[in-house]
């Protein structure tokens, strides 16, 4: 019966270990919303692949509404690197422009300006 007891309390006490560690990682992320220009669809996936960069664990970008909504590590990133590397991806946001070199390389159809 004892070793019954102790077992059930390493379960608990692993239990609670492993939740309190899933709580401490969620609060480290940090999710921004940024402004970036583009048109279709080559160009969400695009903009999405440009601003997965280490530390940066979702990414989307909504084609409507023009917007980037991140979700990223602030201890890794931090939302003007994940800008600076969308701009040279060739696509303008509130944070970045994009170089003519960089925006020449889009396709015709990507083209915003």
């Amino acid at each position: 019966m004892k070793t019954v007891k102790i077992i059930i309390i390493a379960i608990l006490a692993i239990a609670f270990t492993s939740n309190t560690n899933a709580q401490t990682t969620t609060a480290k992320s940090k999710t921004e919303t940024i402004k970036v220009s583009g048109n279709c669809d080559m160009c969400k996936a695009r903009i999405e692949k440009a601003a997965k960069i280490d530390g940066v664990t979702k990414a989307e970008w909504s084609k409507k509404d023009k917007t980037l909504t991140t979700t990223f590590d602030p201890s890794k990133t931090n939302i003007d690197a994940i800008a600076n590397k969308i701009a040279a991806a060739g696509h303008d946001n509130d944070k970045a422009k994009a170089t003519e070199v960089a925006y020449d390389k889009l396709p015709s159809c990507c083209k915003y300006r």
